[in-house]
């Protein structure tokens, strides 16, 4: 457990959100209100990494409090309801810190083949995740070029509709669903997220060579999107070639859209190239909700309980949704306490060659706050 006395918050830092903050006081007595959040620590490492999340909002005076739900595919009977997990984060600010829910390796013929995050995204409508894609200082990789694009995939439906069944014994028949409202949605989204951010360029990743109505719609849809933002470049890539351009020259992206299995992929094999699953974040956004979870999507259950898990993609996940709650100040300084105790290279975990426990990076990553 960390062991650290509460940082001083600075003044002018109270804020209240449609009731839900608890008062509280800071050292030299000015109110502050703290903003509730809900935590989905899913399976694997997921729940010691969200643990270690609180403990360094607790030691260094981040105002958050959290509501725990516990959600599962493979530990059903204590998993809770999507109902109870909507409630809460209707409530919590619209937002959520989530860990991987590993999906259930089951055959099943028949009933609802929708795991719990799928029902999660489409019950809250999140039909975009966003991966930034971001080389730290101190994280050694293959390229030794520094990284910096954003992959935007579409996650409502294409070939994670869950609209499968047998014909005959022995024959699969999978559905993959393109509709030209949600293609329209995701290519403007990543439109507006270049212009927001000061990006220069959107690529269109697809397969319309080979799906010429389902792949083709999309391509179609983001070549007619990308003549409302001029000033934006627009480019297509098919995925294949993608793959391989990410590998030899990944420098040449900079905001990516895709359909939902591609993104999924591309996911892991772009968080690969920046030190691995253990220091992506990212974030699932709808219209109404936010969800805050890693981008490479991995429960590690071999992991479990010893202690060897990264922690920096789940920090920087919460970083984020500091950010998104306007608490600028929180969010700047825990981003920059990792980057700091990266590029220090002092506590290193397993997977950058190191001994350090995921408690003593954590640690670490409390010494370094400063706001």
């Amino acid at each position: 457990m960390l062991s650290r006395s509460l940082f001083a918050l600075t003044r002018g830092a109270s804020i209240a959100v449609r009731g839900v903050a608890t008062a509280a006081v800071d050292p030299i007595g000015e109110p502050v209100h703290k903003l509730k959040v809900t935590t989905i620590p899913g399976d694997g490492v997921g729940p010691e990494l969200i643990y270690l999340v609180q403990e360094i909002v607790k030691s260094t005076g981040i105002p958050l409090e959290f509501e725990e739900l516990f959600l599962s595919d493979i530990h059903w009977n204590r998993s809770e309801s999507i109902e109870k997990a909507v409630e809460s984060i209707s409530r919590n600010n619209n937002v959520a810190l989530k860990g991987a829910i590993q999906e259930a390796f089951v055959l099943q013929t028949e009933g609802d083949l929708l795991g719990l995050n799928m029902r999660l995204r489409k019950r809250l409508d999140l039909f975009a995740n966003v991966c930034h894609i971001k080389t730290i200082p101190g994280i050694k990789t293959r390229h030794g070029k520094e990284l910096d694009f954003v992959i935007i995939r579409e996650q409502t439906e294409g070939e994670y509709s869950a609209l499968e069944h047998e014909l005959v014994p022995g024959v699969i028949e999978c559905l993959k669903i393109s509709t030209r409202p949600k293609i329209e949605r995701i290519a403007k989204f990543a439109f507006d997220y270049a212009t927001k951010h000061g990006r220069k360029k959107v690529i269109a990743v697809h397969k319309a060579n080979i799906m010429k109505l389902g792949d083709g719609l999309f391509l179609k849809v983001c070549q007619e999107t990308a003549k409302l933002y001029p000033r934006i470049e627009f480019d297509q890539m098919i995925i294949d070639n993608t793959c391989m351009q990410l590998v030899s020259r990944p420098e040449q992206f900079d905001v990516m859209v895709m359909p939902n299995l591609y993104g999924n992929i591309i996911d892991n094999l772009a968080a690969g190239l920046v030190g691995g699953a253990g220091v992506v974040p990212a974030e699932s956004v709808g219209s109404d909700f936010v969800i805050f979870e890693p981008g490479s999507r991995h429960a590690f259950h071999a992991a479990l309980g010893r202690q060897i898990a990264n922690p920096t993609a789940m920090i920087l996940c919460a970083a984020n949704m500091l950010n998104h709650l306007h608490l600028d100040t929180y969010g700047n300084a825990l981003r920059q306490a990792v980057y700091d105790v990266v590029k220090e290279g002092k506590v290193r975990t397993q997977d950058f060659g190191g001994y350090a426990k995921s408690t003593e990076f954590a640690d670490r990553v409390v010494d370094k706050f400063k706001i």
